[in-house]
C-alpha cells in the first residue's frame, strides 16, 4: 500500500513537471524572442544616411515595410545620390537619363517594377502603383511613363545641365567609354553609327571603369519590421553612357533584390549587366534559407559571379528574419553600407573589405 502511494505520489510529481515544462516551452515561443530585439532593421547600400533615416523612421512610426522602402529610395531620387540615381545623372548615348527601380513584398512576393522610365522623376513610386494597382509586374519605357501619367505622376525632363555638359564631354571624347563589341568602325576611336563585324578585334571590349563610391549605378534597400515582414527597393539611372533601351539589374526581381519573409532579403549594387546573369539576390536569400548566415550568402552569391568573371565589380547587402545582417563584395577595395536596428538606434555606416581588388587602386 505504501509503494502504491509512493508511485502515485511521483507519478503525480512527474505529470505536474512535464506540463510545467510544455506551458514554459509554449509561452517562450510564442513570445517576442532574443532576435526580435534588433528588429526593425533596414540596410542600404553604400552612404545613403538620408534614404536610410527616411525608412527607419517610417518604421518607428508603424508604416509598412513597403512604405519604408518606397520612402527612403525615393529620398534618393530627389537628392540625387551620387548623381547615380534618379534625374540629372547617367545619361545615355542619346544624351537622356532613363530610370529603372523596383518594390518587391517578401510577404506576398508580389512585385512592380519600371524599367527605362522616361521623363518621370518618382521611379520607385511608379513601381509601387505598379505593385498596388495593377496584375502586371514591371512596365517598361515610354508606355511606362504613360501608364505613370495616368497614375498621377507629373512629366517632367531628367536632364540637368551637369548631365547634358556630362554628355557633351562624352561625345568629345570620341564616346569612350561604351559599351560596344564586335563592330564597327572600331568603337574605341568612334562615336559610330557602328555596324556589326565578323573580325574580332582585338581587345576590343572596352574596360568599364570599376564601381566604387562615386561611380556605381543604384541605391537598392532591405527592410525588415517587427513582425519579420521583409520588403526590398532599388531605384537606379543606369550605366552611364549606355545604348539606349539598356536595362540593368535593379528592376528585375531576383537580381537587384529579393525578400521572402519566411527568410530574409538581399540585393545588388554594381556591375548590373553581369550580376543579373546570375540572379544574385535571389541566391543569396537562398543560401540563408539553407542555414547561411547573411554574410556567407552574400560570400556564396559574390563568388558565383567571380568565379566566371573574376574581374566584375559589385557588391551585395543581406539580412535575414532574425535581424542579422551581412555584405559581401568584388573588385572594389572597400563597400560601404548602412545599417539602423533599435540597438545601434541610429544609421552607422559600415564597411566591408572586397575580394579581388585591381592593382590599380593599390
Amino acid at each position: 500500500m505504501d509503494e502504491s502511494r509512493g508511485f502515485s505520489t511521483r507519478s503525480s510529481f512527474y505529470l505536474i513537471l512535464f506540463f510545467s515544462l510544455f506551458i514554459v516551452t509554449g509561452s517562450s515561443v510564442g513570445s517576442t524572442s532574443k532576435d526580435n530585439s534588433v528588429l526593425p532593421l533596414v540596410v542600404t547600400t553604400w552612404k545613403f544616411t538620408n534614404a536610410t533615416k527616411r525608412a527607419w523612421e517610417s518604421l518607428k512610426n508603424k508604416m509598412s515595410v513597403l512604405d519604408a522602402v518606397e520612402r527612403g529610395c525615393t529620398v534618393c531620387e530627389e537628392e540625387q545620390c551620387d548623381f547615380t540615381v534618379g534625374f540629372g545623372g547617367s545619361p545615355d548615348e542619346k544624351g537622356e537619363t532613363t530610370l529603372d527601380a523596383m518594390i518587391m513584398d517578401g510577404t506576398t512576393m508580389n512585385v512592380g517594377a519600371v524599367c527605362g522610365l522616361r521623363r518621370i522623376k518618382n521611379a520607385v513610386g511608379v513601381a509601387r502603383k505598379v505593385l498596388d494597382n495593377t496584375e502586371h509586374s514591371i512596365l517598361a519605357g515610354e508606355l511606362a511613363t504613360e501608364f505613370a501619367k495616368m497614375v498621377g505622376f507629373k512629366e517632367e525632363s531628367l536632364s540637368t545641365k551637369e548631365s547634358t555638359l556630362k554628355w557633351k564631354e562624352w561625345k568629345q571624347s570620341k564616346c569612350q567609354p561604351n559599351s560596344w563589341i564586335n563592330v564597327k568602325p572600331d568603337p574605341r576611336k568612334s562615336c559610330g553609327p557602328y555596324t556589326p563585324s565578323e573580325d574580332y578585334l582585338e581587345n576590343s571590349i572596352n574596360v568599364t571603369p570599376n564601381i566604387g563610391e562615386k561611380n556605381h549605378d543604384t541605391i537598392t534597400m532591405i527592410a525588415i519590421d517587427a513582425d519579420q515582414r521583409t520588403a526590398v527597393g532599388t531605384s537606379s539611372n543606369g550605366k552611364n553612357h549606355k545604348i539606349p533601351g539598356r536595362v540593368g539589374d535593379a528592376p528585375i526581381p531576383g537580381a537587384g533584390g529579393f525578400a521572402d519573409s519566411r527568410v530574409g532579403a538581399a540585393a545588388a549594387t554594381g556591375d548590373g549587366d553581369v550580376m543579373m546573369r546570375f540572379s544574385p539576390s535571389f541566391h543569396a536569400v537562398e543560401e540563408m534559407r539553407q542555414g547561411s548566415t547573411p554574410t556567407e550568402a552574400a560570400e556564396k552569391a559574390i563568388k558565383r559571379i567571380a568565379d566566371y568573371y573574376p574581374n566584375f565589380s559589385g557588391a551585395l547587402i543581406a539580412a535575414n528574419v532574425d535581424g542579422d545582417y551581412g555584405a559581401a563584395c568584388n573588385g572594389i577595395e572597400f563597400f560601404p553600407f548602412n545599417v539602423v536596428n533599435p540597438v545601434l538606434n541610429k544609421v552607422v555606416v559600415k564597411t566591408v573589405k572586397c575580394s579581388n581588388v585591381p592593382r590599380s587602386r593599390h
